[in-house]
């Protein structure tokens, strides 16, 4: 399983929120090149960027830090970088391939926009990430604020005849609350999308991590962590143990 380290970012600082919710937003680092360079030493080989000024329609300011600060994560030697944030034409993808991004992850617009997703899946192949994030069951879009009137499993089923072959599934009621993963669901998610899924939220424990990981590469390809790393509920180089166990 791997391992995706996550580096949100807001007007170039790297933060976490609680359930993507802007009000509740802890400050961890000025510097994200450092970050990304401490996972890269711990053994991380991915770290997941979320470009929350573009998500959160942010000014045009601090856009421009989050640009340069994915370049010089990018730059780091040894690591490769999933990233997203606001992605919703052909023209957010090609800047964030420009920069050094090797996964680009599509949110909102698999609901708003599904003849540009599934042209970016044309497109792009591998390049691309559905990125689905759902509260109670409901996809939730635009940061996460708004919902989207479509149940999770319809818009998962849909994927894989868009060409997607990457998911990053969000359970928002959980994400950066460190409150434990269900697992189950990332199973049952992986069934109605037809290949593995990156699990994200909630993850508060090494034994979370493991979970995840029993579950099988054809189930889980991997998991993204922030809050529990950042605020030492285990050590990077104990989780990446945990995600290849």
């Amino acid at each position: 399983m791997i391992l995706f380290p996550a580096i949100d970012l807001v007007g170039g600082r790297v933060v976490r929120l609680a359930r993507g919710e802007r009000a509740h937003m802890d400050v961890y680092s000025d510097d994200p090149a450092a970050v990304a360079e401490s996972f890269r030493d711990a053994g991380a080989e991915w770290v997941h960027v979320v470009d929350l000024s573009a998500t959160l329609e942010e000014d045009d300011a601090a856009r421009a830090a989050n640009a340069a600060a994915i370049r010089a994560i990018c730059s780091v030697p040894g690591v490769s970088v999933d990233a997203g944030g606001g992605v919703r034409d052909l023209a957010a993808v090609e800047r964030l391939a420009e920069l050094g991004v090797r996964r680009v992850a599509i949110g909102t617009a698999l609901v708003r926009d599904p003849a540009f997703a599934a042209e970016a899946a044309r497109r792009y192949g591998e390049l691309v990430v559905a990125d689905v994030a759902a509260r109670g069951g409901e996809v939730r879009v635009n940061g996460w604020r708004e919902g989207a009137s479509l149940s999770a499993d319809e818009l998962v089923a849909r994927l894989a005849g868009l060409g997607y072959r990457h998911l990053v599934f969000t359970d928002v009621a959980r994400d950066g609350m460190r409150c434990g993963v269900d697992a189950e669901a990332y199973r049952h998610v992986a069934e109605v999308a037809g290949f593995p899924v990156v699990a994200s939220g909630g993850i508060a424990s090494l034994d979370d991590l493991r979970a995840l990981a029993a579950l099988g590469s054809d189930v889980v390809e991997g998991a993204i962590t922030g809050r529990a790393l950042y605020e030492g509920s285990f050590s990077l180089e104990d989780a990446l143990s945990a995600a290849r166990a």
